[in-house]
């Protein structure tokens, strides 16, 4: 990999690790529906005006039904379960509960027609599963619907790829990011209005909002587009699997989470679980192992 390629995937590494940090700062000044309304409408705010021409109106008009699709799981129902879940949860167990994605993507997909699930895939789903018992056991107890709540976000990450796999695969991803931002911005305008706050919130939650919006969602699409040019989509795509760390630490150092035992055994038994459960089959008898699933961002 070069130089430049380097750069840009240890860039989407941390990018795409410390939103779960943000959004745990941005929450505690304002509503669910204000924080993810900010994300997106700045986020849509940058790239539409990159991506609209022509072409993405006809976009538009050929594909709403699977740009609808993508937006609610990709974005609308997701952000709000995510923000919604970290008003009771660290940013770090949070950020290791959606590395589940990948395995419930592989589940999915098999469920769905596609790939069937050989002995080391069949293998990583019950290591990955195994670390998600051991991350989200304890806490059963006292919060088991935000942690449910995460788990659906995973599940929606790993219904929008296939959606987009199946009904997108011909819409360049720069228009359809921007246009699937706008339409959350509108959706998430009425309430944000309806729940917006009655005082200035302070720099510190103003700046977790800025980069959420700026940085994890504008420059982040920019940036991957960038490193899946310069490196192809499939070794684009193993950042994903240093983000959960990058979540971990991140909310450790900041905000003085708990690093414990639990959280490291369950990170280690997630990203195991995803990398085998997401491997492609051979592509023959004597072949090397192929490459993984796509994986969604937070």
């Amino acid at each position: 990999m070069s130089a430049r390629g380097w750069t840009l995937f240890l860039a989407m590494s941390v990018i795409w690790g410390i939103p779960y940090l943000l959004i745990k700062i941005a929450v505690e000044g304002v509503s669910v529906p204000v924080l993810v309304f900010a994300r997106v409408a700045i986020g849509a705010a940058v790239l539409l005006p990159l991506a609209f021409s022509r072409q993405t109106l006809t976009m538009v008009r050929t594909h709403w039904a699977g740009l609808l699709g993508f937006a609610f799981f990709e974005i609308i129902a997701a952000w709000f379960l995510l923000t919604d879940a970290e008003r009771h949860l660290t940013s770090s167990m949070t950020g290791l509960l959606i590395a589940a994605s990948p395995i419930i993507a592989a589940v999915l997909d098999r469920c769905t027609g596609g790939e069937r699930l050989g002995p080391k895939r069949i293998a990583g789903l019950a290591v990955g599963i195994c670390g998600v018992a051991v991350l989200a056991g304890p806490h059963l107890g006292g919060a088991p619907w935000p942690i449910a709540e995460v788990l659906l976000v995973a599940t929606c990450y790993a219904i929008a790829p296939l959606i987009a796999a199946r009904r997108l695969a011909d819409v360049p991803a720069l228009p359809m990011t921007a246009v699937c931002l706008s339409f959350a911005a509108l959706v998430y305008a009425a309430p944000a209005v309806t729940t917006w706050p009655t005082a200035l919130p302070s720099t510190r939650v103003l700046v977790a909002l800025a980069a959420l919006g700026v940085v994890c969602t504008a420059l982040a699409f920019l940036l991957f587009f960038a490193l899946i040019r310069e490196v192809g989509a499939a070794r684009a795509l193993v950042f994903t699997y240093i983000n959960p760390a990058v979540a971990l630490f991140a909310g450790v150092l900041v905000l003085g989470e708990p690093l414990t035992v639990g959280n490291i055994v369950a990170l280690v038994l997630i990203l195991i679980g995803s990398v085998l459960a997401t491997r492609r089959a051979a592509p023959d008898a004597g072949g090397t192992t192929g490459t993984p699933v796509e994986v969604e961002r937070p």
